[in-house]
């Protein structure tokens, strides 16, 4: 049963160019010249329940634009777009005690607070039962190995320790559906391996959704059975990367999707 599903779904941007100089300055407050960006153009694909699928592109390839749709952040330009039966964007509060997104580059923590003081405020946003707090809160911080660093002040945490704590406030409330923009970015091996290992225990034991995005390809091929491949907001690949070529490697077979759209 498919519990994401995007049919033709466009993402555009307008922008305005201008060239350099007080003169084009006033120039533009007159007449600016309007230029649309296309993030995403038509893409269309399924996710299963309990699957895990690596979202694959070089950067400004559409991934990120993609999952801030899926997850209401933004609106999409036209297309359809159903999360587990919700329309994202319309930010229902089902919806959004059903999902979860961790994005690698962004915090939702505050910087100035020890984690534990985020995590208690997401424990009234998501309605979250003194019980079920304390268990899953107990459980995850012994999963990720944090102990006392939930009381430590954020900003004096190490990165690694950073999105261990970013993991645990996203799931809380245990969502059905995760969605993880470059979890691993910056993160050296170690840790890299500590957060693949948790979100593969995640999703086996809560048959959690997750659609992952990250350049790394020890995270795609430790995780993901399925890839979704998109290059400059087009899909170019949907399914099993051992299946893009028999004669190039995973590596070579990306670079020329990326290069040419297809592999031959």
């Amino acid at each position: 049963m498919s519990l994401i599903k995007v049919e033709n779904l466009v993402k555009n941007y307008d922008y305005y160019s201008k060239e350099q100089g007080l003169r084009n300055s006033f120039k533009n407050i007159f007449k600016r010249k309007k230029l649309i960006k296309e993030a995403v153009k038509g893409i269309s694909f399924n996710i299963d329940a309990g699957e895990i699928v690596g979202f694959i592109g070089p950067n400004g390839a559409g991934k990120t634009t993609t999952l801030k749709i899926l997850s209401g952040i933004i609106y999409p330009t036209s297309g359809i777009a159903l999360v587990d039966g919700f329309t994202p964007w319309e930010r229902k509060k089902q919806f959004k005690m059903n999902f979860s997104i961790v994005m690698g580059q962004k915090t939702q923590l505050n910087w100035d607070l020890p984690a534990l003081e985020t995590f208690y405020l997401n424990k009234h946003i998501y309605e979250i039962s003194d019980a079920d707090y304390k268990s899953t809160l107990g459980e995850l911080t012994e999963l990720l190995e944090v102990g006392d660093l939930v009381k430590k002040q954020v900003r004096r945490l190490s990165l690694g320790e950073r999105m261990r704590m970013e993991f645990i406030a996203a799931l809380l409330h245990r969502p059905k559906i995760l969605f993880l923009d470059e979890p691993t970015i910056g993160l050296d091996l170690i840790s890299q391996k500590s957060i693949r290992d948790f979100i593969k225990y995640y999703n086996q034991k809560t048959n959690a959704t997750i659609l992952l995005t990250s350049h790394y390809m020890n995270d795609i091929e430790s995780l993901c059975k399925r890839s979704i491949i998109i290059n400059e907001g087009v899909i170019a690949y949907d399914g099993d990367l051992s299946g893009i070529s028999d004669e190039l490697s995973i590596e070579d077979a990306i670079t020329q999707i990326y290069k040419n759209g297809a592999v031959a």
